[in-house]
């Protein structure tokens, strides 16, 4: 069962985090941030929130009359099964200092969902990872070239009835590329 924090218990982490120093003024005790340093859980946390809202913007160009088909498939677009699908897609066009920032996001110590594979659910959040680094060096044009291959890729899938993404035909990707049992996720080949 999800243990649920008390408001009073926000109250006291709002005022943990949020310092004010004799004038009134708000503390910030991070004047920069090194995206080199960070650890990659914030990057994927930066990232998921900057796909949500990709995916989200480019739905509008399909869907503006029903708000719950809207958010039932941006819901199955940003899931840690399509996010991972879509990597292994990508994985050939990212640089290599790309690679290394979604091996810590990988590697990073976190905990799944039900909806996913533990494979599928580090997956994404490498591919999340990614997008946090991209966002906050401001490299956007970057940031918007993978999230738009993602989405197309993403899009191209098959839904089944429960809304997963699908794998695609056994030993392929959705573009027909043959894949080999890589680190837990398939990688094309």
């Amino acid at each position: 069962m999800e243990k649920r924090v008390s408001y009073e218990g926000k109250d006291a982490l709002f005022k943990r985090v949020f310092a004010y120093d004799e004038k009134g003024e708000l503390i910030e005790p991070y004047k920069e941030v090194d995206e080199n340093m960070l650890n990659p859980l914030f990057l994927a946390h930066i990232g998921d929130a900057y796909f949500h809202l990709y995916v989200r913007n480019r739905l509008l160009r399909f869907e503006q009359s029903k708000i719950d088909n809207f958010h039932r498939i941006s819901a199955i677009m940003v899931s840690a099964v399509c996010q991972a699908k879509a990597y292994r897609e990508i994985e050939n066009m990212l640089t290599e200092e790309e690679r290394q920032i979604y091996k810590r996001g990988r590697n990073a110590k976190s905990h799944g969902t039900k909806r996913a594979s533990a494979a599928e659910y580090h997956a994404s959040t490498g591919f999340e990872a990614i997008l946090g680094h991209l966002f906050l060096k401001n490299h956007h044009e970057r940031l918007d070239e993978i999230c738009e291959a993602a989405f197309l890729i993403i899009g191209a899938l098959p839904q089944t009835s429960a809304g997963r993404c699908p794998a695609p035909a056994k030993g392929h990707t959705p573009s027909g590329l043959p894949v080999t049992q890589t680190d837990g996720i398939e990688k094309n080949t």
